[in-house]
């Protein structure tokens, strides 16, 4: 079958703080498998940041202070070919090297797919979409500006805390946006450029329909001047 891969992405620090207030709910991704190269992680590669059930109650410090914890750089994880740099064994190869070709990997991989959108930008992904697979949505998109992540007042060091933690997605969202924008504004180009087109197409028919009018209206007047100086 002939699939199309599409994505969304989020701003880090909403995205990560976002995860935050699901966890501290008591959602957790147990049912996740991890697969990677035919495996799944054994619990030294992959340990857990909580005993129990779940992590609810979590504090925002806790979250924070696990430092295996899968919400850091969720999104370049999730986009990134694993198998490149062993998967989850993390002694496979350096950490600057592994960061490295885990970024490329997920910028690579979302560039090459069918489509993929940003949340802060809700109107332009929808016109993106349209655009993209030849379709309309019955009612536009709506740009939520208040969520649970908004909702969280944090200072500047956790802000700046939770962008170190997520330093590869804060690096993969900039390339995004720019890409997205990018798409964006030459998808516009190219309908006005399209419209412009066909603007002028009407004219020009428009045009050749009133060349072909004007000799039927000049013989009908010399008819009716003919009849009636016949009359006379």
């Amino acid at each position: 079958r002939n699939f199309y891969y599409i994505t969304m992405l989020r701003d880090p620090v909403s995205r990560y703080l976002s995860e935050w207030k699901h966890v501290q709910r008591g959602a957790t991704w147990k049912t996740s498998l991890h697969m990677c190269d035919g495996r799944s992680p054994t619990p030294d590669e992959l340990p857990t940041c909580y005993e129990g059930d779940d992590w609810s109650g979590v504090s925002l410090q806790e979250f924070m202070d696990c430092s295996y914890n899968l919400a850091n750089n969720r999104q370049v994880r999730m986009l990134a070919d694993l198998s490149l740099v062993g998967c989850y064994n993390l002694t496979f190869m350096n950490e600057s090297e592994r960061n490295m070709i885990l970024l490329q990997s997920a910028k690579n991989n979302l560039k090459n797919m069918a489509f993929f959108g940003l949340t802060e930008f809700q109107r332009k992904t929808q016109y993106l979409f349209e655009r993209t697979f030849n379709l309309k949505f019955i009612s536009p998109f709506t740009q939520f500006n208040v969520t649970r992540a908004s909702n969280v007042d944090i200072g500047e060091d956790v802000r700046q805390r939770i962008e170190e933690l997520n330093f590869l997605d804060m690096q993969l969202y900039e390339y995004a946006k720019d890409l997205f924008l990018q798409r964006f504004q030459y998808s516009k180009q190219e309908e006005h450029q399209k419209n412009r087109l066909k603007r002028r197409e009407e004219r020009r028919l428009l045009r050749e329909q009133r060349v072909h009018q004007w000799p039927r209206e000049e013989a009908a007047a010399v008819a009716i001047t003919e009849d009636y100086n016949s009359q006379v």
